[in-house]
């Protein structure tokens, strides 16, 4: 699974259940990036990425791909 894909599992397991206007609004991002990002058109910045591992409490190795281990390290 890739970034993109998890992404969009992370958004739609929030509880309560978000959409991708209101994920923007959480991290400060427009609808439309965070629609990008799900399609795979485009990366998230760096500070992208620690903004949605801390929102999501996962790791950014998860996020990235490098581990199915989503939780972040100790």
């Amino acid at each position: 699974m890739d970034f993109a894909q998890k992404l969009r599992n992370l958004r739609e397991d929030m509880e309560p259940p978000t959409n991708q206007t209101e994920l923007g609004e959480i991290l400060n991002m427009n609808q439309m990036k965070i629609s990008r990002m799900e399609r795979g058109e485009t990366e998230p910045s760096l500070q992208d990425l620690v903004d949605i591992c801390t929102l999501f409490h996962v790791s950014a190795d998860y996020l990235l791909g490098l581990t199915d281990n989503p939780q972040p390290y100790q």
